[in-house]
């Protein structure tokens, strides 16, 4: 596009770039101006944008009015008599600013004043249905408001399927709800802690697939930062199993006199070559993990049984020596309350037990590997723990009932005749073990770990039960703590443990996963203290248990439709109640333990919610999202507007917004964290055809904004044409109170090569923005918007890159898998070569393509549509506040201000006025704008916009519209009526000559900002309306082209005329 070379359209060059003139009226052909400025010269001030020591308004103004002026600003109010700076806009001062008459008024004060204000009356600016309408016909014209409307003014008023088909292909292993589930939480609850640790609990307390639960309930942040945690329990849950097997195994060396080194060590020998051969069962596959896991159950069951029955057998006096009397009422007695001894408390002796419950999660642990897991897991772990349970309290009822606390294990140790028992069940049976009060004891519930043993039938039943209890334990715990954490792993929620995902074999086995639980497992196994290890495992596991629970009540909460728990007795508030029960539980076993979970938990927690992995598990947090969402823009509704709050809500056409990143981005910055951002597409043709594109790629241009940063949303719709699918945005986006109240599109550049429909569409948008009473921003930059041929150049250098990497690997791949000489070898190398050529002239291909389009891309559309991404540096935001249209001109550059890109920028103000009145009109915008709070760095009052362009210009634009002129007034009627019926879109004469003083305004514009707004880093300035039914198409179009052209990037702004700014006086 040329530029205007008229001498007015650029500045002086040596002039300062802030350099403010006060304009007066000046005609090119030397017509003298209306009314006299007086003799004195103008005045010119250097206004400094970094100098604004206690945030002054820096205007220009004439000699003899300072003090007036700093008077005005402290007061706020006129100082002399004949000052009226709120009566201003009177029909002469319309006359004296425009060249004529209009009802398009100039920004007033009165127009803003809220109705609660106690001084001075609010005024009614006209309404946009007033300005944009056609007059009525019934209204008499006469022949001043004739010559108005002539002007166009008028008076105030598959996933599942493939999974199957691949599962049957590779011989996927599938347990079902007994082998799967029950079993496994059988052999896990009726763990160690049954054989070896239950009968010292009652001594000293008396009788008296959690992952993929909780990530995909509570989403990545909770799932991912607990899964680890549960992971590792499960990791260590297999060091204390190893460590119970190896205990009974110590003691039955101790037995036998042959300990290897001594009790300490030889648990922690033991422990690695236990660790050592489940590592390699379960390596081997579920398979034989499951099998191994129904012979341990039986021999546990056996063992389970031999220790009741043993409960029966008469004893004999070894068995007394130690304790053991079969069922008295006096022992049972003795033992039902509890005896805290060593410092253990209720919780400490909890603690220790509670790992026994944490094999009800063991069926859940491999739910992928279950037929059925919805009827398997509920199924079998109740089952289990109902049987488990009952063997728990009938083993610690037995135990009670027949073993004392302390016994010596001397057979010697009788009542003497005549002594007195004290109470104790022991002596009145005929045993003496007073000592055990002051000194240790080897025997009975509280000193020997081994009482099931003793009390069974045949002692190596237990054993071999306490081998299989520990070693099946150890063996779930292992399978169960890799499974989680390849879940885990395989969801990348934390992506430098994606390493972990892969799994080997037609079970997907994670090897890797079971290397590391081996590691942890050795750590933990070198402690070879069970009371040490268990308390760790507890706190891990309530961590878990509390999130399961808590899982199920925010399920319940969120009130998901896809929440339907099947349990008959379920009720939310009970896992509430479940999940602070373990968090309480936490705190009371060891505070700084909790603290510590906790603060690992907190740690993951925020880490995976600053990661954003992207994940979608449909969790009861997005569904508590939506209910917050709805529950907001309901409440929202019975909120009345109020212009205080009002803020842009912008739908802006940029179609799929990666096509016009510049208009979204300039939308975006005075919507973003301030207003509604709607990116809008038109997909017209077969309404068939429409809608399949339109709904594919609706969530990749969604993403595409939130990938971005844009705090935006996307909408499309099909329609027959794209007026009518803009119609139908205008209408319907939005919910509620959350509509759109401004409409963004970027200036139709090529509207001088576009169809007339094309045209006649484009400026229906905005009459039908005008109906709907929306506010209009049209934005032009220099080089467009559209960067679609960029995007397409450079998806196809994507797709060549891809090439060349396939090709890459397919020789790598082939040089790989050479490996004999000969003939063979040689053709092998040959097709390598080829191979080679190949890729060469792919190479080649991609270099003569990028080379050929790097020059034909333009550069500068690549750099403009990334300009307002950048930072703005020092300069001007310059509005060219024309029409009063309730202050949305002025709002949406102060926005810009307030932002982190655009704060470096100072506000110019430019309006027009009488060239009597500059120092009282600039009087009157200060006050205006310092009503508003708004800060300016200076206000130029315009006094010559009235007069005609010079004829350099007025050329330009008589040769821009000639294509579309119709010059019916050299052709007959008839002839002239015909081509009106042919071509209505054209410009006819008598248009042209009825809005020529408008047409002189719009061309007069562009030179007053070229000479004052070439520098600016913006211009903002007032949309001209153009009336419905009036002015045509192409001649409005013409009047946007030469008001914006050759201009910085340029904001055309309408509000809808109703106040977007107010202030109380």
């Amino acid at each position: 596009m040329s530029m205007n070379n008229s001498p007015n359209v650029f500045l002086d060059p040596n002039a300062n770039r802030f350099q403010v003139n006060i304009i007066n009226e000046s005609h090119d052909n030397n017509e003298t101006s209306q009314e006299d400025v007086g003799s004195d010269p103008p005045h010119y001030e250097e206004t400094s944008f970094t100098d604004e020591a206690h945030n002054r308004l820096r205007i220009s103004y004439r000699p003899g009015k300072r003090e007036l002026y700093d008077n005005f600003l402290q007061n706020g109010e006129k100082t002399e008599a004949s000052l009226h700076p709120y009566d201003t806009h009177t029909k002469m001062y319309y006359l004296q600013t425009f060249g004529h008459n209009t009802v398009d008024p100039v920004p007033k004060i009165d127009y803003y004043r809220n109705t609660g204000s106690v001084s001075g009356n609010k005024l009614s600016r006209p309404s946009l249905l007033e300005i944009h309408e056609q007059l009525a016909k019934n209204i008499a014209v006469s022949t001043g408001s004739a010559e108005r409307i002539a002007n166009g003014e008028s008076t105030a008023g598959d996933e599942t399927a493939v999974g199957k088909e691949e599962e049957n292909k590779t011989g996927f292993v599938k347990f079902g709800w007994v082998k799967g589930v029950l079993v496994r939480c059988m052999l896990n609850i009726w763990g160690v802690m049954l054989f070896i640790r239950l009968s010292w609990i009652v001594g000293q307390a008396g009788i008296g697939g959690a992952y993929y639960l909780i990530s995909r309930s509570l989403g990545p942040e909770f799932g991912g930062s607990i899964g680890l945690i549960f992971a590792f329990a499960n990791a260590v849950a297999v060091a204390m199993y190893v460590v119970g097997f190896a205990e009974t195994v110590v003691e039955l060396l101790k037995e036998s006199d042959t300990l290897m080194v001594d009790e300490s060590n030889d648990i922690r020998i033991i422990g690695t070559i236990t660790v050592v051969c489940l590592l390699g069962i379960s390596v081997a596959g579920m398979e034989w993990e499951a099998k191994a896991q129904v012979i341990l159950l039986v021999v546990l069951l056996v063992a389970i049984a031999n220790f009741f029955i043993g409960t029966v057998i008469p004893t004999n006096n070894e068995k007394k020596a130690r304790g053991f009397f079969n069922y008295q009422a006096s022992i049972f007695a003795e033992n039902f309350g509890p005896d805290f001894r060593s410092g253990e408390g209720f919780f400490s002796v909890f603690a220790i037990f509670f790992p026994a419950a944490t094999g009800i999660l063991a069926g859940a642990n491999i739910s992928g590997d279950l037929k059925d897991p919805q009827d398997a897991i509920p199924k079998g772990t109740m089952l289990a723990i109902l049987i488990t349970t009952v063997a728990y309290i009938g083993v610690a009822i037995c135990a009670a009932s027949c073993v004392v606390r302390d016994a010596t294990g001397n057979i010697n140790d009788t009542v003497v005749p005549g002594m007195s028992c004290n109470g104790s069940s022991a002596c009145s049976l005929g045993y003496d073990f007073s000592r055990c009060a002051s000194q240790p004891c080897d025997y009975g519930l509280m000193n020997n770990f081994q009482v099931m043993s003793m009390v069974s039938g045949f002692g190596p039943l237990i054993t071999a039960g306490i081998f299989s209890a520990t070693l099946s334990s150890a063996l779930a715990s292992l399978v169960s703590a890799p499974k989680v954490f390849q879940a885990l792993c395989k969801d990348n929620v934390y992506k430098g443990l994606h390493f972990f995902a892969k799994g080997y074999g037609k079970n997907n086995e994670p090897i890797r996963g079971y290397v590391l639980t081996f590691v942890i497992a050795m750590a933990f196994i070198l402690i070879a203290e069970l009371n040490t290890i268990a308390p760790i495992i507890s706190n891990f596991f309530l961590a878990s248990y509390a999130l399961i629970n808590f899982s199920c009540f925010h399920a319940s909460y969120a009130k998901s439709p896809g929440w339907r728990p099947a349990f008959r007795y379920y009720n939310m508030w009970v896992s509430l109640f479940g999940a602070l029960l373990c968090c309480g539980v936490m705190f009371v076993i060891n505070w700084w333990a909790a603290l510590i979970t906790y603060a690992i938990e907190l740690f993951l927690y925020i880490y995976v919610t600053y990661k954003k992995p992207e994940v979608n598990w449909g969790s009861s947090t997005q569904a508590l999202y939506y209910i917050n969402a709805l529950d907001s823009a309901l409440a929202l509704t019975t909120v009345e507007d109020h212009v205080k709050n009002f803020r842009p809500q912008c739908i802006a056409l940029t179609g799929a917004p990666m096509i016009r990143p510049a208009l979204l981005d300039i939308t975006h910055t005075f919507t973003k964290n301030n207003g509604l951002c709607i990116c809008c597409e038109v997909y017209t043709g077969p309404r068939k055809l429409c809608v399949k594109e339109m709904n594919s790629g609706m969530a990749k241009k969604q993403a595409w904004l939130t990938k971005n940063k844009r705090k935006a949303f996307y909408a499309a719709v099909a329609a027959d044409s794209f007026r009518d699918g803009v119609r139908s945005l205008l209408q319907a986006s939005g919910l509620g109170r959350m509509k759109p109240n401004t409409l963004v599109i970027g200036f139709k550049k090529d509207w001088r090569n576009a169809t007339a429909t094309q045209v006649e569409n484009y400026v229906g948008i905005i009459h039908d923005a005008f109906d709907f009473e929306l506010g209009m921003i049209i934005v032009r930059i220099s080089q467009g918007f559209d960067i679609s041929q960029v995007l397409q150049v450079q998806e196809e250098f994507e797709k060549l890159e891809q090439e060349r990497l396939a090709l890459e690997a397919t020789i790598k791949e082939n040089d790989f898998e050479e490996g004999k000489s000969g003939i063979c070898g040689f053709f092998r190398k040959a097709s390598s070569f080829n191979f080679s050529k190949h890729e060469t002239k792919k190479e080649s291909t991609i270099n003569t393509i990028q080379s050929m389009h790097v020059g034909e891309f333009n550069q500068k559309l690549l750099e403009a549509s990334t300009q307002f991404k950048k930072k703005q540096g020092k300069g001007t935001i310059d509005i060219w506040w024309l029409f009063d249209d309730g202050g949305l001109t002025i709002l949406i550059p102060y926005i810009l201000t307030i932002r982190k890109k655009w704060k470096n920028c100072k506000l110019r103000i430019f309006t027009g006025g009488k060239v009597n009145r500059i120092e009282e009109e600039k009087l009157v915008m200060a006050s205006l704008l310092s009503k508003f709070r708004i800060k300016f760095a200076d206000i130029n009052i315009i006094c010559d916009i009235n007069i005609k362009p010079n004829k350099e210009s007025w050329k330009f634009f008589e040769e821009m519209i000639e294509p579309y002129r119709l010059h019916e007034s050299c052709k007959d009627i008839t002839t002239a009526e015909k081509l009106k019926r042919e071509t209505p879109w054209k410009i006819t004469d008598a248009e042209l000559e009825a809005f020529k003083e408008k047409s002189y305004r719009q061309v007069r514009l562009n030179e007053l900002l070229q000479e004052h707004s070439r520098a600016a880093n913006l211009i903002v300035l007032s949309l001209p309306v153009a009336r419905k039914g009036v002015v045509s198409d192409y001649l409005y179009m013409a009047w946007l082209e030469i008001l914006s052209k050759n201009l910085p990037p340029i904001l055309m702004v309408r509000g809808n005329h109703k106040n977007v700014l107010t202030f109380y006086s």
